[in-house]
């Protein structure tokens, strides 16, 4: 209680409006992290089993299928629910790293929604929109479930069935999205000694515009182009940005590589100059979505590569000394 009302004081201090801390039960929570390994929660409880078991205070030995070996000491144990699925995530210390062999190789990123990344080399990465494809079955089971009343206690059999049809449509969307993202980020992993990539802020990006009000009529608004930006939000959520390039770190870390963020601003309005290109930045340089043509010196392209040559010029010393 005391964390809520702190966040809820800390976020009233900065000038936002949030919402007074209520009771939450214990179905609202998905996860329950135990923060040290013996503390309440043993990982392994039975060595001397084949079986993989994890012991917590108060169920006993609970069984685990176990999909990979587990590297370093344990440090955290977390089990969470996801619908009906239960997982245990651990959290180790002391994972040896695995450096993989220099390539030689500098590449740029930039991250798109047609394209889920273009890089500086002109190689694009497809962006499977997940939650596109699953929309007409994720809406049906969402209309399904709106005809049960709005409650989370005393359900029926068949409401209680609606929620987790939804919530196991959810889950796929998000396995799919993650494996993408992993299978991604470890071929650049494997393949570039550096990656330069934007700075973005995902969750400015994608808030809602601010509404206009009319001047000349009190309680009326003008149009602020909410719905086409809604649009364009799902677009961004639904490719995941910053879970990729959080996945992308980590994977660099691992192998020995080196992930530079530069600044996003006007990457794909700049004719990039080390391309042979003359440095000029303006707005009418970017044609269309996806066509550039500098108003200047005419260098044309498209407008993702060009963003992802900038980046890369942008990386400076750090992508001479990774070359």
């Amino acid at each position: 209680m005391n964390r809520a009302f702190e966040a809820f004081f800390r976020r009233v201090k900065t000038g936002r409006t949030p919402g007074y801390p209520r009771f939450k039960g214990v179905g609202h929570f998905d996860t329950v992290e135990f923060p040290k390994d013996g503390d309440g929660c043993r990982w392994d409880s039975t060595p001397q089993d084949a079986q993989t078991r994890v012991r917590l205070q108060g169920v006993g030995h609970v069984r685990v299928h176990r999909h990979r070996p587990v590297v370093g000491r344990v440090k955290t144990i977390s089990v969470k629910r996801e619908g009906h699925r239960w997982f245990v995530v651990l959290s180790c210390d002391d994972v040896p790293t695995e450096p993989l062999a220099p390539t030689g190789s500098v590449v740029g990123i930039d991250m798109g929604v047609t394209y889920l990344l273009t890089t500086s080399k002109g190689e694009r990465v497809r962006n499977p929109r997940f939650f596109a494809s699953m929309t007409e079955e994720l809406a049906e089971a969402q209309r399904h479930l709106a005809t049960f009343p709005r409650r989370t206690r005393r359900r029926t059999k068949r409401h209680r069935a609606a929620a987790r049809k939804v919530a196991r449509l959810y889950a796929k969307m998000r396995r799919q999205r993650l494996d993408h993202h992993h299978k991604t980020a470890l071929e650049l992993a494997r393949d570039h000694d550096m990656i330069a990539c934007e700075k973005l802020n995902t969750a400015g990006m994608t808030r809602a515009p601010a509404p206009k009000p009319a001047p000349e009529q009190e309680g009326a608004y003008l149009p602020n182009g909410a719905a086409a930006k809604a649009g364009l939000n799902k677009s961004i959520l639904d490719a995941g940005w910053g879970q990729f390039l959080r996945i992308l770190a980590d994977k660099a870390e691992s192998a020995g590589r080196r992930v530079i963020l530069v600044d996003a601003r006007d990457t794909s309005r700049t004719c990039p100059p080390f391309a042979g290109g003359c440095g000029h930045v303006a707005g009418q340089n970017r044609l269309t979505q996806a066509r550039f043509e500098c108003t200047v010196c005419g260098f044309a392209g498209n407008a993702d590569h060009v963003g992802a040559l900038n980046i890369l010029h942008r990386a400076g010393p750090a992508r001479c000394a990774a070359a």
